[in-house]
This record gives C-alpha cells, sequence and structure tokens, in this order.
C-alpha cells in the first residue's frame, strides 16, 4: 500500500514597509510624501531607526548614523522613535494575522512569518491569503506591507524583499531554485560580509552560481556551513514555523555623547535604563530573576556583572536598586565610561507568578508603573519623566531599541 504523500508546504512572509515612519505619517497625515526620518539626536550618536522611502532616494537606510543622513538629505523630516506607538499597531497586525494561520511567527516587530498549509478549504489558496491580509492591514489599520509565498521561510522571505515596497510575490512550487538563480548570492541567510569575500574568490557572485558547486567543494570550504549553504542555493530549507518564539532576555543601553566619569550623570542614565527594562518587562508580560550590569570603558573595554534574585521583579526602582549596586560594587568611578546598560535574563511570565504566594515588594509601585506605561504608551516616551532625569545636563540616547517579541528590528 503507497503511503499519504505528504502537502507541499505553504508559507508567507510578510514585513511593514518602512514600519515605524508608516506609523508616523498615518498618525500625521501631513508627512506624507515628504523624506521622514525616525530616530535618535543627530548631536548625541543617533542612528536611523526607520525612514520613509521618500527618504531612501537620497540613500538614507536603517542603521545609518543620523548625523550622516541628515547630511544625504538636509530636508528631511526627522522624528524620535516612539516604541510604545509602535508596538500597539505591532500587536494589531499580529492579531489579524492568527485569522489566518495556526502557526504565525512573529520574527521581529514589523515581521512574521505564517504557516497556512492545509488552510485552503477555509481561506483559499497562498497567494489569495497573502492577497487578504495585505488588503485587510491597509484598510483596517491603514499601513503599507510586502509578502512573498513559497514552500519554504527562506524562499518567501526572499520573495518579500524583492517586491518590497507594497508588494507581493508567490513563488509556484518546484520553482524555488529558478527564482533565486539571478540574486546575488549575499541574499543567503548567513552569507555576510566575510562569507561573501571568500565566495567571491571562487567565482561566486550570483545564487546560480553557488547552486553549481558540489556538495563536497562547499563541505571542504566551509565545513557544516558549507552543508547549508548548498541546500539554500537550491531553495530547499526545512526550516518550520515556530508560533511562540520566547524572549530569552530583554536589555536597555545608553552611549554616553562623550566617555564621562561624573557619578551624577552615570547614575541618572543607569535609572534611565532601568526605567526603560521595566517598561519593557511590563508590556511583554515577563518578570525577570536575573539582573546584569553592562559597562563599557574608553577603549572599548566591557565588563559584565550579574545579581540573581530570590523573586522576580519588573519594578523599576527594584530594577535600578539591583544595577546601582552592581555600579557601586564594580566602578571606583576612576575610569570613563563610554556606555552603560542592564539586561533582564531568567525570565518569567507575570501570569504564572501568584501575588498571594510571592510580595512584590509594593503593590502600589507596581500600579503607579502601569499608570506611567499607559501614558507614554499614548503620548510618547518623554511624556512624564522623574526630576532628576529633567536636570540631566547632558542627555544621553537610547542606543538600542527596546527588545521583547520580536526582538524589535525595523530595517525595511
Amino acid at each position: 500500500m503507497r503511503g499519504i504523500q505528504a502537502p507541499v508546504r505553504c508559507i508567507i512572509h510578510i514585513d511593514l514597509d518602512a514600519f515605524f515612519a508608516s506609523v508616523e505619517e498615518l498618525e500625521d497625515p501631513s508627512l506624507r510624501g515628504l523624506p521622514l526620518i525616525v530616530g535618535g539626536d543627530p548631536d548625541k550618536r543617533g542612528v536611523v531607526a526607520s525612514c520613509s522611502y521618500a527618504a531612501r532616494k537620497y540613500g538614507v537606510r536603517s542603521a545609518m548614523p543620523m548625523a550622516m543622513a541628515l547630511r544625504l538629505c538636509p530636508q528631511a523630516v526627522r522624528l524620535p522613535a516612539r516604541h510604545g506607538v509602535y508596538a500597539g499597531y505591532s500587536r494589531r497586525v499580529m492579531a489579524l494575522l492568527a485569522e489566518y494561520a495556526p502557526a504565525v511567527e512573529p520574527i521581529s516587530i514589523d515581521e512574521a512569518f505564517l504557516d497556512v498549509t492545509g488552510c485552503e478549504a477555509i481561506h483559499g489558496n497562498g497567494e489569495t491569503i497573502a492577497r487578504r491580509i495585505q488588503e485587510r492591514i491597509r484598510d483596517e489599520i491603514g499601513l503599507p506591507c510586502s509578502l512573498g509565498v513559497a514552500s519554504n521561510k527562506t524562499v518567501a522571505k526572499i520573495a518579500t524583499d524583492s517586491g518590497k515596497p507594497n508588494g507581493l510575490v508567490v513563488v509556484p512550487p518546484g520553482r524555488e531554485a529558478e527564482f533565486l538563480a539571478p540574486f546575488v548570492v549575499e541574499v543567503i541567510p548567513g552569507v555576510g560580509k566575510k562569507t561573501a569575500e571568500r565566495l567571491h574568490r571562487m567565482g561566486v557572485r550570483l545564487v546560480r552560481d553557488l547552486a553549481r558547486l558540489p556538495l563536497e567543494r562547499l563541505r571542504e570550504e566551509f565545513g557544516a556551513h558549507g552543508e547549508h549553504l548548498y541546500y539554500l542555493a537550491r531553495g530547499q530549507d526545512d526550516d518550520p514555523v515556530t508560533p511562540q518564539r520566547e524572549t530569552k532576555s530583554i536589555s536597555q543601553e545608553r552611549t554616553f555623547d562623550h566617555d564621562t566619569a561624573d557619578p551624577a550623570e552615570v547614575r541618572r542614565c543607569l535609572l534611565e535604563c532601568a526605567q526603560g527594562l521595566g517598561g519593557e518587562l511590563r508590556r511583554h508580560g515577563y518578570m525577570a530573576r536575573t539582573i546584569t550590569l553592562k559597562l563599557r570603558f574608553e577603549g572599548y573595554v566591557t565588563l559584565t556583572r550579574g545579581l540573581t534574585l530570590a523573586l522576580p521583579t519588573d519594578i523599576d526602582d527594584a530594577i535600578y536598586d539591583v544595577a546601582h549596586g552592581l555600579l557601586e560594587r564594580e566602578w571606583t568611578g576612576r575610569r570613563k565610561i563610554r556606555l552603560i546598560g542592564i539586561r533582564a535574563s531568567n525570565l518569567v511570565r507575570e501570569a504564572a507568578y501568584q501575588l498571594q504566594l510571592f510580595d512584590r515588594g509594593s503593590d502600589k509601585q507596581a500600579q503607579v508603573a502601569r499608570v506611567v506605561d499607559e501614558i507614554r504608551a499614548r503620548f510618547g516616551d518623554n511624556a512624564i519623566k522623574r526630576a532628576s532625569l529633567l536636570e540631566r545636563a547632558k542627555p544621553s540616547r537610547r542606543r538600542n531599541p527596546p527588545a521583547g517579541l520580536g526582538h524589535w528590528r525595523e530595517g525595511h
């Protein structure tokens, strides 16, 4: 008796186009069509978090130093990032995606995979589902997005990127290698700068060149990674869509405008990190058992020290107290600090934490923290601040966007 053949997988990849900038345009329609850059202050080592396609025409790109971006496009409108606002829109999009697939894997605040294999009878084929999702996100939420449909995650993501902005690219089963062939080899996941240089020396520039190489040659040159490249170049990828990717840690860092040994400024910056970290923990429903302090001194020498708590916490003051204690123990004030940060790890879900069994310290503190979170989510991170932070003389900038569900990458 012949076995039943498994159905060909159908994977959809979705990416919200220029997400942060698109949200700002949605909230303020007067910005539409203008070169818009979202990110940090150019005078404080700020970087571009997102930019509109009008700004990209001038060569502006995500992760570029803000000072450079404004030199390329001096007429651009620059706005500070409002991560609480963007997180709200992201949650609406992810909830909509869950209506179409039993397995949705968010991989960043603006990006996700869906496995819609076997959903044809309910929602139609992959292209139909992708088109419907694109229309609903545009009509119901107001944001543009691009999607790719293929038999696996790698090809679906490359399809999405090839159709940006506001595109929908479908790669039929069996034509994955043909689709990938004309792309530069750097589109393959795992081909970074060093790997690309080695491949170029081997005469490999395009994916089709990589696909022609024998498996033995790639194994000899790259080891186990060579086998991975061999199959990806042929459009073969069996990586599953994983619905719940648990966050392992959340961190906040600040880079000083100038290396400093000023204790007051260092403490203010540490408090900023603690507040940001507490807000992110609460936003995503986590509490932390381990708090780690990170210090980077002049000369890029980095030190980390951590402490595991008896009881988990998501309260700003508790996080600050631990981090400040570690700071006092490890820093004498003689060495100048370039960067300071706090990481929360050993995370537990708040919902699983029973208040009647554990004392969180101050319920009043928790209530106040949530009210502050609501105000910041509605009006921006700077809507409410401690007096001690308003007094600082040399403000620092946020180096990393908050890491939480989806790792907070926004670069397309």
